[in-house]
C-alpha cells in the first residue's frame, strides 16, 4: 500500500521543477532591470541637481544674491544689465493664478459630477473623453490661444494687448483641467459608500451628504490634484511662450504681455549665447528658482496628504 507522500505524487511532478527555476530566474532578472531603471531615474535626477547647483553658484558669483531679489527689471542681455527674478515670478504667477481660477473650480465641479451624479455607462464615456484633452500637444493650445482666444477676449477687453497673460491662463486653465477633474474623481470615487448611506441614514440630502460628508472624506486627494495642477501650471512652457509675449515686467496686471520663467528659458537657450557666459548661466538661476518653487509645492502635497489622509477598513 502506498505512503501518504506517495499518493500524492504525479507521475510527472518532475516535469514542473525546471520550470520553477526558470519563473524564479525570470523573477529576478525582472527585478535587476527594474532596479537598473530605478536607479537611472535617481542617477538623472541627481545629475540635473548637481549640475543646477553648480552653474546657480557661478551665476552668483558674479551677480549679488540682494540684486537678484531685489532689482524691479530683468535685462540680462542689454546695456543697463539688471537681474530682478521678481519680475518673471509675476509673470508666472499670474498666469498660474488665471489658470488656478479656472481648472480648480472647474475640475472639482466635474469630478463631483462624474462621481456622484453620472450613470455608470456616461461616466465610462466622459472620463476617458475629459483625459483626451490631457493628450493635446501645447504647442497647439499655444496657438489657440493666441489666434481664438485673444480676439475673443477683445470683443469684450478693448485694450486687451495681442500677447497677454489672460489669455495665456486661461488656456493653461483648460490644458491642467484634466488633472483636477481625474485625480479629484479617484479621490471622491473612493470614499466608502457606507459613509454616503449613514448620511443619507440622517435624513441628510444628496447635496448635503456631498459637501458634509464626502468632499471632507477625499480632502487629501483633492488638495493633491489641486497642487499637481498648479505645479503643472507652474512649470507650462509652450503655452505661455506663445500667447504670454516675451515682454518681462512687474505686477499683476493681466491684460499686458508677460514673461514668465519658463518662456524665458525657452527664449534663451536657441544657441546664440556663447556657453559659460553671465547670460548662459541666468538661465540656470531661473532654472533653479523654478525648481525651488516646484519643490515646495511637491513638499506641501506629500506633508498634506499624509497628514489628513483618511484611511478605511
Amino acid at each position: 500500500m502506498p505512503t501518504n507522500s506517495q499518493s500524492f505524487e504525479s507521475p510527472d511532478s518532475g516535469m514542473f521543477r525546471p520550470n520553477r527555476k526558470t519563473a524564479k530566474l525570470v523573477e529576478q532578472v525582472v527585478k535587476s532591470i527594474f532596479a537598473i531603471f530605478a536607479f537611472l531615474s535617481v542617477v538623472t535626477t541627481l545629475g540635473i541637481i548637481l549640475e543646477l547647483i553648480y552653474e546657480t553658484v557661478e551665476f552668483f558669483r558674479e551677480v549679488p544674491l540682494w540684486r537678484f531679489l531685489t532689482d524691479t527689471a530683468w535685462t540680462p542681455r542689454f546695456t543697463d544689465k539688471q537681474y530682478g527674478i521678481l519680475v518673471l515670478i509675476s509673470g508666472t504667477f499670474r498666469t498660474s493664478l488665471i489658470a488656478a481660477l479656472v481648472a480648480l473650480p472647474l475640475g472639482l465641479l466635474a469630478a463631483i459630477y462624474l462621481s456622484e451624479y453620472a450613470s455608470p455607462k456616461l461616466r465610462r464615456w466622459l472620463k476617458p473623453a475629459l483625459e483626451i484633452l490631457a493628450g493635446v500637444p501645447t504647442v497647439v493650445f499655444g496657438y489657440f490661444a493666441l489666434l481664438t482666444v485673444t480676439p475673443f477676449l477683445r470683443l469684450f477687453i478693448p485694450g486687451l494687448q495681442g500677447f497677454n497673460a489672460l489669455s495665456a491662463g486661461l488656456v493653461v486653465g483648460i490644458s491642467i483641467l484634466p488633472v483636477v477633474a481625474s485625480l479629484s474623481e479617484d479621490a471622491i470615487y473612493a470614499v466608502p459608500r457606507s459613509l454616503r448611506e449613514g448620511s443619507y441614514a440622517l435624513g441628510m440630502t444628496k447635496r448635503e451628504t456631498i459637501t458634509g460628508v464626502v468632499l471632507p472624506a477625499a480632502l487629501s486627494g483633492i488638495v493633491a490634484s489641486f497642487v499637481l495642477a498648479i505645479s503643472r501650471a507652474v512649470g507650462e512652457t509652450m503655452i505661455v511662450t506663445v500667447a504670454a509675449g516675451q515682454n518681462p515686467q512687474l505686477g499683476l496686471n493681466p491684460f499686458v504681455a508677460v514673461q514668465t520663467m519658463t518662456a524665458y528659458i525657452v527664449a534663451t537657450s536657441k544657441g546664440d549665447i556663447p556657453t559659460g557666459s553671465l547670460e548662459y548661466r541666468t538661465l540656470f538661476a531661473v532654472g533653479m528658482t523654478l525648481f525651488l518653487i516646484t519643490l515646495v509645492l511637491n513638499i506641501f502635497t506629500f506633508w498634506f496628504v499624509r497628514r489628513f489622509q483618511e484611511k478605511y477598513d
